[in-house]
């Protein structure tokens, strides 16, 4: 997979995440694309009102073709539960994707490096990084008081 192909799909997993900016209840609004060999195999955003993350979305698009996929995500994935008490964490385990690609760290109790450290103990290589600055921008209202929101 090739660095432009990363950056395109961060950018689309940004897109996917503005309009939902202020619109998800207590979660951040954010974007997830996955990436197999020959390009996207499924992307989604946090649902109006905070559920299904984008992460299960995307996950549920992709459905085997997430097996060994790259994911990009806009930030961290939850940790610890979600709307079914499963995180998008171990959502992401479970898929088999290879490696996960986030944007920028959760400020949450729900995620703020426990869901890079799971992803790592579990195999899945994880960077972090790609395109922070734009994705910041989705998050400003969530960023100044840490753990200010329940899950990402």
């Amino acid at each position: 997979m090739s660095r432009d192909a990363e950056i395109a799909a961060m950018r689309r997993a940004i897109e996917l995440a503005r309009p939902g900016v202020g619109r998800t209840a207590e979660n951040p609004s954010v974007g997830c694309v996955i990436l197999g060999p020959d390009g996207i195999v499924g992307e989604g955003a946090t649902a109006e009102g905070g559920r299904p993350h984008a992460e299960e979305r995307a996950l549920a698009a992709a459905g085997a073709a997430a097996r060994g996929a790259t994911v990009l995500v806009t930030l961290e994935p939850c940790a610890r539960r979600s709307g079914d008490g499963v995180s998008c964490t171990d959502r992401l385990i479970a898929a088999g994707v290879r490696r996960v690609v986030i944007a920028c760290d959760d400020a949450s109790v729900f995620a703020s490096g426990e869901g890079e450290a799971r992803l790592r103990e579990a195999g899945v290589g994880v960077e972090k990084g790609l395109l922070e600055a734009e994705a910041l921008s989705l998050y400003a209202e969530y960023r100044p008081a840490r753990n200010n929101f329940t899950g990402s």
